[in-house]
């Protein structure tokens, strides 16, 4: 290739790290036609010189191309949202005249409600997977555009979707992006595929009162996993959606609403009163059992606010005349030069293995008999376990407190009878929704509220805490996920207004990643997502609320 063809070329990454060139002036579509072999699934979209583009977009000569298929967590994102909006434009040929909700995730798929009447049926769903695949046969164009923000709403408005046109009444930007799919218009907040074709592999699950969309993973693009049904975290969203009929709201539109209409504050005592309502629920069910229960054991996925909740749950325990005494499992752990490795070969410190479980459970056996027990400290400096003195026993009103990511693992605890543990599983599970054809990702909010609680309290940056982000959600996977229906209980320490609290903190943060890194696709998802509150100012906080171990404040100790 001569210098003149080479200047006039776009280079391509690959998936296994080499790169090729090729020429300039056509569409991504075009370009990824010629390399798609090189590819495990589909290619939904595209990285060019650090920014995320569909593949409608023509690159400029020179370009550095990074194409994103369904083995990405990008590209699986963009795979998603187009099945939701081929659900959505299915549903209203079906059922023109019902009310379409995207909800939640679940059992490895995404909660969706149609309110219809009659009430949504089993055979209806199986009507409604049909009329998706006749959809994708006929490989219709799924068109973007970007309209006036004035159109926007006045279109959003004759097509009855009243929650987008409270959302861009405050929208920060004069235009809007939409994409079109036969006669629907929508926005869904993010990138589509470009053609209904692609959208091969889903499935529907019904699930009363509404229905599971279900679809391939980023960990395996080609297989829809198998539905698990999860009768204890439906209910704790249920539940959500109660807490949130009783604040009156479930959109972002109406949060800002009210924010703007002066309601912030109650709206933050209203939600903080159902957190202690519920914390004190979990403490007189403990109460009920003090006879019996030995260990309270406490679990969940990283910035659920664990620490807080524990710190809460030790309060209302001592109304309720127990006296919670806590253990830390970092004091178990094994010798550092003993910990297993992951598969980069560096230690795994969220492995199971990394405790070690027989001298663990010894002495739990011993405390719960009444005998003393020198605790060991774990010297993270030496990598060793320590013996100070450090000596309890326990009274006959104690149990004892035990939080940790392994918490819901019978392996970890082994040796005590299960009817002698309480086990609770703590996760942010946002029930507030964009409008409603578009959730919130229960990820995206813990990953903000680690964002902002590693720049307040370790020093990180949120590219580093971004960076670190996939090694933590793999652990979570492993970990926690699968068991958290082992629970007694769940409570869900999402808080309906925080994201407009969160905003202010995390937006400075956001924006000093640089175009340069790679994470900063993500940080500028993010910020788009957060454009979208108007800012709530967290003076109302109270100092023992969970939001408080992210942005500082609390009256508690934080991790």
């Amino acid at each position: 290739m001569t210098d003149k063809e080479k200047t006039a070329a776009v280079t391509i990454s690959l998936p296994n790290q080499s790169t090729v060139t090729t020429k300039a002036g056509r569409s991504l579509l075009e370009i990824s036609e010629e390399v798609q072999e090189a590819y495990g699934s589909p290619i939904a979209a595209a990285i060019v010189n650090g920014k995320m583009k569909d593949l409608t977009h023509q690159p400029p000569a020179g370009s550095a191309i990074r194409f994103l298929d369904l083995g990405t967590t990008e590209g699986a994102r963009i795979y998603q949202r187009s099945l939701t909006f081929l659900l959505i434009y299915a549903a209203k040929l079906l059922f023109p005249t019902a009310q379409i909700n995207i909800e939640h995730s679940l059992g490895k798929g995404l909660y969706c409600e149609i309110q219809k009447t009659p009430a949504l049926s089993a055979d209806d769903v199986a009507a409604l997977e049909q009329k998706m695949r006749e959809l994708v046969d006929a490989d219709l164009p799924i068109e973007k555009k970007k309209v006036p923000l004035q159109q926007a709403i006045a279109s959003f408005a004759q097509a009855g979707f009243l929650d987008k046109v409270r959302l861009y009444q405050k929208w920060p930007t004069n235009e809007v992006t939409v994409y079109s799919l036969g006669e629907l218009t929508d926005s869904l907040h993010g990138y589509m595929v470009t053609r209904t074709g692609i959208l091969q592999r889903f499935a529907l699950h019904f699930r009363a009162p509404g229905l599971v969309l279900r679809f391939p993973t980023a960990d395996d693009p080609f297989t829809i996993p198998p539905y698990v049904e999860q009768p204890k975290l439906f209910e704790i969203f249920r539940e959500t959606e109660k807490w949130s009929n009783i604040l009156g709201f479930h959109t972002v539109g109406i949060l800002n609403e009210r924010i703007e209409a002066g309601q912030g504050p109650e709206i933050i005592r209203i939600n903080e009163a159902l957190h202690e309502k519920k914390i004190a629920q979990i403490a007189d069910l403990i109460a009920a059992r003090k006879d019996e229960l030995r260990i309270v054991m406490i679990a969940g996925p990283s910035s659920s606010g664990k620490t807080t909740f524990t710190q809460r749950l030790r309060i209302q325990l001592l109304v309720n005349g127990i006296r919670p005494f806590p253990i830390s499992l970092d004091d178990y752990f094994v010798e550092r030069e003993q910990t297993p490795l992951d598969e980069n070969n560096q230690p795994d410190f969220e492995h199971l293995e990394a405790i070690d479980l027989e001298l663990f459970n010894d002495h739990l056996l011993r405390l719960i008999k009444g005998e003393k027990v020198e605790i060991p400290r774990y010297n993270f400096l030496t990598g060793k376990r320590e013996y100070v003195g450090h000596t309890i026993q326990l009274q006959e009103n104690q149990l004892l407190l035990i939080e940790g990511i392994h918490g819901l693992n019978e392996r970890l605890t082994e040796a005590i009878p299960r009817a002698q543990k309480f086990k609770i599983y703590i996760s942010a599970l946002t029930a507030l929704n964009v409008d409603c054809h578009t959730r919130i990702h229960t990820t995206d909010t813990r990953l903000l509220r680690r964002i902002i609680r590693d720049h307040q309290f370790r020093g990180y940056s949120a590219l580093d805490t971004i960076r670190r982000w996939p090694s933590v959600r793999r652990g979570e996977e492993r970990n926690i996920f699968r068991l958290q229906e082992e629970a007694d209980i769940m409570f869900n320490s999402s808080l309906v207004y925080e994201l407009a609290v969160l905003k202010q903190f995390a937006v400075p943060l956001l924006k000093k990643i640089s175009p340069t890194e790679p994470e900063y696709v993500d940080a500028k998802r993010l910020l788009l997502f957060l454009s979208c509150f108007v800012p709530l100012e967290p003076h109302d906080i109270p100092n023992n609320s969970i939001l408080r171990e992210f942005i500082g404040g609390s009256c508690f100790p934080v991790s």
